[in-house]
């Protein structure tokens, strides 16, 4: 019904259109100039694959989003929500895939990764919270494994965040209904060389719907030095970030139907997060007549803990299940590329010689806590009896008040070679290589363990393009990727992160196939399309368990799918834009080796779709509507049901530019005031008063009310 709908929209429009206008004029003749709204930058002839494209600032700046992580929905098919609070990674939902805090999709800024593997809380885990929207300059993206300069987490996407080379001098404000306020200053010096230096800073509050307020701080800097242009110059960024917030997870649906707490209340008020972070930053770019040569690096220090209360009282019945989990991070890494451009008559070709290398050294530890203070034991889940039956969690004594303790060090090295031909001009080939080398190290101060492994995996890729005849180009595309799993589960240093042991030993790399057919067309004037059916199956799934809060690899698994974007342009300030993504997602496999009663995946969802609307330039007007659908999905591991509805959400921005220094914008968030779940998981608890066991039921984080924000915005 929402494909037929926003077609149909699309079709009507397009036909109702005049014939796009053209002019052209002598040197003499002023022509005022035109700025087209636009989302996306026209990737025909450039595109390595259908589901390949990159993001306007234009887009990023009027698209309507309540979160900075939200503003990644820019990429067809992915939706950005949340389980439990501000001060935490989003969670990423794309291809039928719940990407979790990050599990699949790699992030990046500049070059540096955003993802951290081995984390305390979850694969990948993916934190935009140390960023400001003011400082995105366009988006970068694709899906699957088709793209030789994308390592690890980039398997199902990738997004390639751009910051800014120059910052208007402006001062932001805003406050909101839901107890937000945000102050940004920024701007740039250039210097006499053209030099330019940028600085901001950001600082935010929210506190929410919720009952127990998340009360978030959030204060962000940067500072960028820039000399040259993107393909001829260099760059050096330092960020700052430091954020805190109360967190109101996911909560038992019979709490609320039994009014022990309302919709947007807590069992636990005190489970909240601490997250700060450093980076420093640099890139450098240099060409030749038929070369070109890019390098950059980065050093990050960062800290997360989390406080987290999931099953309440079913392990510890008397001070309850809330956990601690803290990581301190440092990362070091860079990468070069070198790409060297060919003429052999007609044929032309590209090929890029690319190295990657990222080093992490992790403490991560696990702590059992009751209002945020360190117990001096542990509580150890037990497999359940021969005759299914319940076991009681197990005390233990605590090490240093820590349950789990260990200190990681993982190195990561990828070489790549990628050829691009053009045979004819409408015969592309696209080849690629990829040799990923990752090594770890694992000491667990709880047991005494220390261990090393590594392992290799060879991934090819390529694409065949034809076209583009009547405007219309096609791609066929095939490629292995992977994921890393967390190292101590490969180890079994902490219990429930690795597979079972009937089902072998959990890899530190696991790989990924995946194959794509689609098309991109430009045939219908002001109306652009892209299409792509894919497959993708991997040999371990990483599920997410509630009771430890983190990532464990699960069964193989594989998606199948297709999608469908468009954009049209009725007029130079208008755009209408829809992306559609329909999903199969099952279990494959020995399934009762992982303890599967089925092949259902949870939390993947079977759509995910978007229809907007952006003006700009409309005289002083400038805004945009954005109607956001996560589809259905099953909660439970293995079974089909129950099943999550998912969400429909529309969101709004207007704004009115005063003058040219000045504009004031209103932003309506969940305009409708839908009541449904953000996210929806179904697992064991327990609250006061119910038996040893618990009950299994729905655990639901509700979607925010309606709610206005509104800025104002000067630049001096």
């Amino acid at each position: 019904m929402f494909a037929g709908a926003g077609a149909l929209a699309l079709l009507v429009g397009a036909h109702a259109a005049d014939a796009q206008t053209t002019s052209t004029s002598t040197p003499s003749t002023t022509v005022p100039q035109v700025v087209v709204t636009a989302s996306r930058l026209d990737e025909m002839g450039l595109a390595q694959t259908a589901s390949q494209g990159v993001v306007t600032a234009q887009e990023l700046e009027l698209r309507p989003v309540y979160r900075i992580g939200q503003l990644l929905e820019s990429t067809p098919g992915l939706t950005v929500t949340v389980h439990s609070g501000e001060a935490k990674a989003n969670q990423y939902y794309v291809r039928g895939f719940l990407l979790d805090h990050g599990t699949d999709i790699a992030i990046s800024v500049d070059e540096m990764p955003v993802n951290r593997p081995t984390n305390a809380h979850g694969q990948g885990y993916s934190d935009l919270n140390f960023l400001a929207p003011e400082l995105l300059g366009g988006v970068d993206f694709g899906k699957g494994p088709f793209y030789a300069a994308v390592g690890d987490f980039g398997a199902v996407a990738y997004d390639h965040l751009k910051l800014v080379d120059t910052l208007p001098n402006q001062i932001d404000l805003s406050a909101g209904t839901l107890g937000d306020q945000e102050g940004f200053v920024g701007g740039t010096h250039t210097f006499g060389s053209g030099d330019r230096l940028l600085a901001s800073v950001d600082y935010e509050h929210l506190d929410g719907p919720w009952t127990h307020t998340d009360n978030f701080h959030k204060t962000a800097g940067m500072l960028r030095y820039i000399h040259g242009a993107e393909d001829e110059g260099y760059s050096l960024t330092a960020l700052y970030y430091h954020g805190h917030s109360n967190l109101t997870t996911d909560q038992p649906e019979r709490a609320v139907s039994e009014g022990l707490i309302d919709r947007f209340g807590t069992l636990d008020p005190s489970d909240g997060a601490r997250s700060e972070r450093f980076s420093l930053s640099g890139t450098y770019a240099t060409e030749g007549r038929d070369w070109d040569f890019t390098t950059s690096a980065y050093l990050i220090h960062s800290t997360m803990t989390l406080w987290n209360d999931y099953t309440h009282f079913l392990d510890d019945p008397v001070n309850g299940d809330q956990e601690q989990q803290s990581e301190a991070r440092n990362t070091a890494g860079g990468q070069a590329a070198y790409l060297i451009r060919l003429n052999l008559g007609r044929i032309t070709s590209e090929t890029s010689f690319g190295l990657q290398g990222r080093y992490d050294d992790i403490y991560v530890d696990r702590r059992h806590t009751h209002d945020r203070q360190a117990l001096d034991y542990c509580e150890t889940e037990q497999d359940p009896a021969p005759d299914g039956s319940y076991v009681p969690a197990v005390a233990s004594p605590a090490v240093n008040y820590a349950c789990d303790a260990d200190r990681v060090h993982l190195g990561d090295i990828g070489v790549y070679v990628q050829n691009t031909t053009r045979f004819t001009p409408w015969l592309r080939t696209v080849l690629g290589l990829r040799e990923e080398y990752q090594t770890a190290f694992d000491h667990s101060f709880i047991s005494g363990f220390q261990g090393n492994t590594d392992q290799a995996l060879f991934q090819p890729k390529g694409s065949l393009v034809l076209g583009p005849w009547w405007k219309t180009e096609a791609y066929v595309s095939a490629g292995r990727g992977f994921h890393s799993n967390d190292v101590r589960g490969v180890f079994e240093t902490v219990s429930l992160e690795g597979v079972p042991v009937s089902a072998g030993r959990t890899p530190l790399l696991a790989p990924a196939t995946s194959y794509e057919v689609g098309l991109r067309s430009d045939v219908m004037p002001r109306l652009r399309t892209q299409i792509a059916l894919f497959q993708e199956d991997f040999s371990s799934e990483l599920a997410y368990d509630q009771d430890q809060g983190q990532d464990d690899a699960s069964a193989p698994s594989r998606r199948q799918g297709v999608e469908v974007s468009a954009q049209y342009r009725p007029f130079p300030w208008a755009e209408l834009n829809t992306d559609l993504a329909f999903s199969r997602a099952r279990y494959r496999g020995d399934l009762a080796a992982f303890d599967l009663d089925g092949p259902y995946i949870a939390n993947a969802p079977n759509f995910i779709g978007s229809f907007g609307v952006l003006v700009d330039h409309l005289g002083p007007w400038f805004g945009g509507l954005e109607w956001r659908i996560l589809g259905q999905y099953p909660i439970s591991d293995g079974d089909e049901y129950p099943r999550d509805d998912g969400y429909s959400e529309v969101n709004l921005d207007a704004g009115y530019r005063i003058n040219s220094r000045v504009k004031v914008q209103v932003s309506v968030y969940n305009l409708t005031d839908a009541h449904a779940s953000a996210s929806s998981a179904y697992y064991t608890s327990r609250l006061p008063g119910e038996p040893a066991e618990g009950m299994s039921d729905d655990q639901l984080h509700p979607l925010e009310p309606i709610s206005a924000r509104f800025s104002l915005t000067a630049l001096f």
